[in-house]
């Protein structure tokens, strides 16, 4: 996945929009959900019947109307993840997601770049696409209290990378090298 230019009011604009309709959507269909499901499933109490808690209690179906809300509110994100409008959305996602897998692994990672017998060149264009990928997202997401470690950390990436004399993009990385820092 290649790194790309992200305008960063365009993508925040929407972004608070599609959390603030996700939230609005997902209330008024659990409330709706819940109500329907009640109405459906509910038997009919007379004021003179011997009511238990759980003969009264709608927790379960509401719980349910929730679990409904939830499934139609993300089935309606995947089916506008591909629109034009949640390009840069689904893009930062989609990078935070692949961020996630190389953290995981980032202790591997890192010792096979500074492993001086053996310098895992991969590992190197790992580094530099996790570095590269992570200072654009925290500049997105105005999380600029790590950006002084991340740039002690690229620069140190970089000076491995003068010393070996080689020289690596993002554009080199690929999801599959991934697969061997297990």
């Amino acid at each position: 996945m290649k790194i790309i230019e992200i305008d960063k009011q365009v993508y925040r604009k929407r972004l608070n929009i599609v959390i603030i309709a996700f939230i609005v959507t997902f209330a008024i269909l659990a409330v709706t959900f819940g109500a329907l499901l009640i109405e459906m499933l509910a038997t009919d109490i007379s004021p003179n019947d011997n009511l238990t808690s759980d003969d009264s209690n709608n927790f379960k179906t509401n719980l349910f109307g929730v679990i409904l809300a939830l499934i139609a509110c993300f089935a309606m994100l995947h089916r506008l993840k591909d629109t034009e409008y949640f390009k840069e959305i689904y893009y930062v996602w989609q990078l935070k997601q692949i961020h996630n897998i190389i953290y995981r692994r980032l202790k591997k990672i890192k010792s096979a770049a500074k492993n001086e017998t053996n310098l895992d060149v991969n590992a190197l264009i790992i580094l530099n696409y996790y570095y590269v990928g992570l200072k654009k997202l925290y500049l997105l997401d105005d999380n600029t209290l790590v950006l002084s470690t991340l740039h002690k950390n690229i620069d140190e990436l970089n000076l491995i990378l003068e010393n070996h004399s080689i020289e690596v993009t993002t554009a080199q990385f690929d999801k599959e090298m991934l697969t061997s820092y297990k």
